[in-house]
This record gives structure tokens, C-alpha cells and sequence, in this order.
């Protein structure tokens, strides 16, 4: 796959700035591991090919167990992932899916997120769910390729 273009932020450099000052907003209130698998799911649900690689391999470099790494797209069924982790993880599919039910989040995902996280935690994750939705969407308008290492074969 070819980039239909250069990636929108390299064009316009103050909004790499912008975004990467919204991602450094959110650090130090949740555990980086929760903001990684928000990133890896809400990627998945986009098919955002870029994000997923990237934040799946930061998930492995931080020492994240491969188990939750592939169990990401499937955390309800995983014995992998704290009650914390999935209620971050529902808050993610939720805010990533909007139009997908008339109730796009549910008391019950909303409650369930509130008993995890304080406002200050909850606010970290609402505005880590909306950055990686930002970068999701434009990447895959502009159709941005998974850079491949050599030695990595294409399929």
C-alpha cells in the first residue's frame, strides 16, 4: 500500500504539536499500559493498520505479555486484563463507536468507568480515546502503510 499523501501533520506541523501535546497531557495519570491497550483497541475497531502495529509492539517493548497483547480485541472473553483495564476498555469502544446506538455510552459503561477512575483519570482517558481516534482517521484517509523492517515479508 501507497500513502495517498504525506501524512497530514508533516504538512501542517503545528498539528503534530497540537496532537502530541494532547497525548503528553494524558501521561502520569492512568498506567501507560491502559493508554497503549485503548490505543491498540480502539486502532482495531478502526482498521487503522498503523496504530495497531505500533501500539501492539510498544505493548511488547513495555513487557506486556503476548497473551494480552492478542487478547486485546477480545478482552471481554480474556482472563487478561484487570477490571480497571476493561472498564477503560468498554469507555474506548464506546466513545470510538458513537453512532452505532442511540445511547452511544451507556450509564452502565460510564458507572462502571467512574468506579475505576477518578475525574482527573477519567478525563486522561476520555482525551487519550479522542487523540488515538484523531490519529486513526487520518491515517487511514490518507491510506498511511505500516513501515515494513527488512527481513519482514509482505503478504
Amino acid at each position: 500500500m501507497q500513502a495517498r499523501m504525506t501524512h497530514p501533520v508533516y504538512v501542517l506541523p503545528d498539528a503534530m504539536k497540537a496532537l502530541y501535546a494532547l497525548s503528553q497531557a494524558t501521561q502520569g495519570t492512568v498506567p501507560d499500559s491502559t493508554h497503549k491497550l485503548i490505543q491498540l483497541r480502539v486502532s482495531q475497531i478502526n482498521g487503522c493498520s498503523v496504530c495497531v502495529d505500533m501500539h501492539a509492539r510498544e505493548l511488547k517493548e513495555s513487557g506486556q505479555s503476548d497473551e494480552r497483547i492478542w487478547g486485546v480485541g477480545a478482552w471481554r472473553e480474556s482472563p487478561y486484563f484487570s477490571e480497571a483495564e476493561r472498564a477503560a476498555l468498554a469507555l474506548a469502544e464506546s466513545v470510538t463507536r458513537l453512532a452505532d446506538t442511540t445511547d452511544p455510552v451507556p450509564d452502565t459503561v460510564w458507572d462502571n468507568a467512574a468506579d475505576n477512575y477518578d475525574e482527573k483519570e477519567l478525563s486522561a482517558l476520555l482525551i487519550s480515546i479522542a487523540s488515538i481516534n484523531v490519529w486513526n482517521r487520518l491515517n487511514a484517509a490518507t491510506r498511511q502503510p505500516v513501515p515494513v523492517s527488512e527481513g519482514t515479508a509482505r503478504g
